[in-house]
């Protein structure tokens, strides 16, 4: 040791004290996982697009899947009984961030856990429904994104009115069991109508049989229209829904773009898409230590406005030029 030149003890005793370093440089990161509880079938195309920009905001903010971050989704649907189950499934993962798509989702995973944080996306009326105190500061353990704007319901109308002038009635068909936030889009809704001279009839429809009773009921009046507010049961069952409206030559307006796709006539709604990406920045906040009691809740900054012209065509209505020109997309 005592023949050893200066330069030499230096470099080694150096390289020693860089071995602690090196070994933790080596060792993964920690693995944070996130339980996702959805409103959709797992094979509904507009979920696996919200996903799709779910994992693309997390990848943004350096949140890879398997790499430092594990995703467990669930996929109830509809189904308010599933949802509670699968709710329980995911707190019972011991997750360090909840996200629930929905007011029915949201209410599951807060009846299991008061202290995991929750970001709701797609949520109404996240103060009158229990979620938090209010919305510059929800002051628990729950924040998020919502989906309404109180002038909605008058966007809808005006839209429906443009789309074909005859229109007097308009029925606005929704769960109760899955929209127990329907009171808000309603309100909405029926403060416009005097304006546009139009009269509202809530359709309230728990199953196949009631859509097609309903709409089938309504139609026997002439100058009607429908509108769709948005409800995972409605979504799940858009496809009914589109095909009574086709049947009794009803213009309709849904609050999903998954419809006017579907084939229904025309879509007004918040870009889901994009607040699921936007709720990536809170899950990112969160894992990096803020409380959700601190963090606001977002309202809606972009509605997409989507029309079938091919529907019209085949219910024989001329879509007015300058509507489809304000068309975020037309589908020919």
């Amino acid at each position: 040791m005592f023949g050893m030149k200066r330069r030499e003890f230096i470099a080694l005793v150096g390289g020693a004290a860089a071995w602690p370093l090196a070994a933790r440089a080596q060792q993964p990161e920690r693995m944070r996982r996130v339980g996702v509880l959805m409103s959709l079938p797992q094979n509904d195309p507009g979920g696996q697009a919200e996903v799709a920009a779910f994992y693309q905001g997390l990848a943004a903010l350096g949140w890879v899947e398997g790499r430092n971050i594990r995703i467990e989704f669930r996929w109830p649907g509809g189904d308010v009984e599933r949802a509670r189950a699968f709710a329980k499934e995911l707190v019972g993962l011991n997750p360090d961030v909840l996200v629930g798509r929905s007011t029915p989702t949201t209410a599951a995973l807060k009846r299991e856990t008061d202290s995991i944080p929750i970001v709701f996306v797609n949520v109404a009326e996240p103060v009158g429904s229990g979620f938090v105190d209010n919305l510059v500061r929800p002051g628990g353990n729950i924040t998020g994104f919502t989906n309404f704007d109180g002038s909605i319901g008058g966007k809808w109308l005006q839209l429906l009115k443009e789309v074909d002038p005859h229109i007097t009635r308009v029925a606005i068909i929704y769960n109760p069991q899955t929209a127990p936030f329907a009171s808000s889009f309603l309100r909405s809704v029926e403060s416009a109508a005097p304006i546009l001279a139009v009269e509202t009839i809530a359709a309230s429809v728990q199953n196949d049989a009631d859509i097609e009773s309903s709409l089938t009921a309504f139609a026997r009046t002439t100058g009607g229209g429908l509108i769709a507010i948005p409800d995972s049961f409605t979504v799940e069952h858009r496809d009914r829904i589109i095909a009574q409206a086709a049947k009794n030559r009803l213009p309709a307006l849904y609050a999903n773009r998954a419809f006017t796709l579907a084939g229904g006539l025309m879509s007004y709604a918040v870009d889901t898409r994009g607040l699921f990406q936007r709720s990536t920045t809170y899950v990112d906040r969160i894992l990096n230590g803020a409380r959700p009691s601190e963090l606001p809740v977002q309202q809606p900054t972009k509605f997409d406005l989507v029309i079938n012209l091919k529907t019209a065509k085949a219910v024989g209505l001329e879509v007015p030029p300058m509507l489809v020109a304000r068309a975020d997309e037309v589908i020919e």
